[in-house]
């Protein structure tokens, strides 16, 4: 449950999306559904698959080190390559872009589905990283360009209330298929979606493109995936290998050189997938950093939520699923309402007070122990939290856009998108180091009056990898054994505690963030943002965004 929901900025992409082949007003419900069918697959794909995770480690003999990398391997390639993957479609045509994003969604799918290992996992999540940088944006840019005038508004609100309704079934789905069929039928039933959207595209979407699309930044975006691959990679196997091996180190350095070269490259091209000169607008730098930080604590903290209810409170994959369900509603339900905030009070007290009681929310998480009542321990948090979040979708996504000129809107939406996805790859890394160092203390102190032998002992050390999902040792009687599995339950306990601490710092550092640097009510003039250098005289400039 790293990702709830879509996430910010996804209605801006297509507000300040081109115009490219406007559809006729018998096609345009079935272009919407492609579209809305297609974005669906990778909203259920990425809440399906923290659910389905305490099965697959059950079942594959996985560690929660091979755990996150189940969903950091997709989260990755996608973080980089959502921008590029926008720009393709308008070069290379939306239409075969999407296509091509779908049917590799699809396979990947299948892969997932069929994988024996948690390496074969792994792989076939990073292929389907890939393909969910082609397929995402591109449903964004197929509305954006078979849509205008007030038909655009409509197809927008039509997307974003089905898309609603898919992140709140989707994990309802995904833990009923885990439950009562297998985790595989969580990523196999990919496949007749992707069907449907592949014949619905076929029939009713036209082709289009950007004559003036910018040009492919290629450099940026090997540099982006090599750069965050390493530092993820790093923080990740530092959990395990600690941060003296020399693999560690040496993926860790690589990954920040990689970065480095990235700024420097993305400073000197003539047309970067993320221009810095959008960062000189303060409002734009205080969003962004806003998102950083508030999807780092969101990302990073849930995605430990459905083990905890699985492993140490005994939640079953469906009700794991559905726990998280009134934040959806809440947010869906009060995001209008939200909006209009901006119009009667500005973007800045919105973006001050929703992260403020979104840390307020992730306290209470913290708050339960080992037993009690849904209604009584995770409910009040849940609820919270999406009140908190509810504040702030809109008014990030409104300052986003009003942050830069109106040609770079759509740039400035996709940036903040990519921010927020690359938060939650970066967090979970960051906090699973926070998270294992917490367990195995704990579990330490809890275990040390029990008597195990030395094998006993080095049996349970091994088992620290596995987090909540630790085993038994062999041969220690029946009193012990409960008194180890206790033990287990609480140890994790406790490092969900620090998580959910750990984020609650951070949303209360977003909102600094926005008092800070977000202007308020009257104080904001969209910018005349400086332009990147251009090209020769008679070359093409481009002024559409990448989605």
């Amino acid at each position: 449950m790293a990702t709830l929901g879509k996430p910010p900025c996804d209605d801006g992409v297509i507000q300040s999306g081109k115009l490219g082949a406007p559809c006729a007003p018998a096609s345009g419900p079935w272009i919407l559904a492609g579209a809305i069918i297609g974005s669906g697959m990778a909203f259920i794909d990425s809440t399906v698959t923290n659910v389905a995770l305490p099965a697959i480690q059950q079942e594959l003999g996985a560690t929660a080190i091979d755990a996150q990398w189940i969903v950091e391997s997709y989260a990755l390639l996608l973080a980089a390559l959502i921008l590029v993957g926008g720009s393709l479609g308008d070069h290379y045509g939306r239409k075969r872009i999407y296509t091509l994003g779908v049917a590799l969604f699809a396979l990947a799918s299948i892969g997932c589905g069929i994988a024996m290992s948690p390496g074969q996992l792994i792989a076939a999540r990073a292929v389907q990283g890939i393909g969910g940088a082609l397929l995402v944006p591109g449903s964004l840019s197929i509305i954006s360009a078979s849509f205008e005038g007030e038909q655009r508004g409509k197809a927008i609100g039509t997307w974003s209330g089905f898309s609603g309704i898919t992140a709140a079934l989707g994990p309802i789905l995904g833990g009923y298929l885990v439950e009562n069929v297998s985790w595989r039928a969580a990523f196999l039933i990919n496949v007749p979606l992707a069907a449907v959207v592949l014949y619905i595209v076929f029939r009713h979407v036209p082709e289009s493109r950007d004559p003036d699309a910018r040009r492919l930044d290629f450099p940026g975006a090997l540099l982006a995936t090599l750069g965050l691959g390493g530092v993820v990679y790093g923080l990740i196997e530092s959990s395990n290998r600690g941060f003296g091996d020399p693999l560690v180190l040496g993926t860790l350095v690589v990954g920040f050189l990689a970065l480095a070269a990235f700024v420097f490259v993305e400073r000197r091209s003539h047309e970067p997938m993320m221009p810095l000169s959008l960062f000189k607008s303060r409002n734009f730098s205080g969003a962004n950093l806003l998102t950083l930080l508030l999807y780092a604590g969101l990302g990073g903290s849930l995605y430990f939520f459905p083990f905890l209810l699985i492993q140490v409170h005994g939640y079953s994959a469906t009700a794991a699923g559905a726990a998280f369900l009134p934040f959806i509603v809440i947010t869906f339900l009060m995001s209008r309402w939200a909006g209009g905030l901006v119009t009667r009070y500005g973007a800045k007290l919105p973006l001050i007070i929703g992260p403020s009681i979104a840390a307020v929310g992730f306290i209470l998480f913290a708050l339960p122990g080992t037993e009690g009542s849904y209604w009584t321990t995770f409910f009040p948090a849940v609820a919270v939290q999406g009140f908190g979040m509810s504040l702030v979708i809109a008014p990030l996504t409104t300052t986003a856009l009003n942050a830069v000129e109106g040609r770079h809107s759509g740039l400035a939406s996709g940036v903040n998108n990519a921010v927020s996805r690359t938060a939650g790859l970066l967090s979970i890394a960051v906090l699973g180091i926070f998270v294992f160092v917490a367990f195995s203390a704990a579990l330490d102190s809890r275990t040390e009056g029990l008597g195990l032998s030395l094998e006993q002992q080095a049996a349970l050390d091994s088992e620290k990898v596995d987090l909540g999902g630790a085993e038994v040792p062999e041969g220690v009687d029946g009193e012990t054994a409960a008194a180890i599995e206790q033990a287990v339950a609480e140890s994790f306990l406790s490092a969900f505690r620090l998580a959910m601490y750990i984020a609650a710092g951070l949303a209360v550092a977003s909102a600094v963030a926005a008092a800070i640097l977000i202007e308020g009510k009257g104080q904001t003039a969209r910018p005349e943002v400086a332009a990147e250098p251009g090209p020769e005289p008679g070359e093409a400039r481009g002024a559409s965004a990448p989605a």
